[in-house]
């Protein structure tokens, strides 16, 4: 397949998409997936920054990126108490 068949076929999927809609609940939970994520993130960033000066960092990888981000800082404590007790 060339370049330009695929890259043609994904713009007229899109075009579709945006024409038709949508569905609705499977979007809203990609949605709150990549807000959790990135809250993941942020947490294991700031974390990162301020353990620094005690000499705690987890490393910011898929895993830890979950694990933080749909536990919320009890996941953040968690991985701070594994980094502390048994690595």
């Amino acid at each position: 397949m060339s370049s330009t068949l695929v890259i043609s076929i994904m713009i007229g999927l899109i075009v579709l998409l945006l024409v038709v809609g949508a569905p609705a609940k499977p979007m809203r939970f990609m949605g709150h997936t990549t807000v959790k994520l990135g809250i993941g993130i942020l947490f294991l960033f700031f974390f990162n920054v301020f353990g620094g000066a005690i000499g705690l960092h987890i490393p910011i990888n898929l895993f830890t990126v979950i694990v933080s981000g749909f536990l919320g800082l009890f996941g953040l404590a968690s991985l701070a108490a594994i980094h502390l007790f048994i690595i």
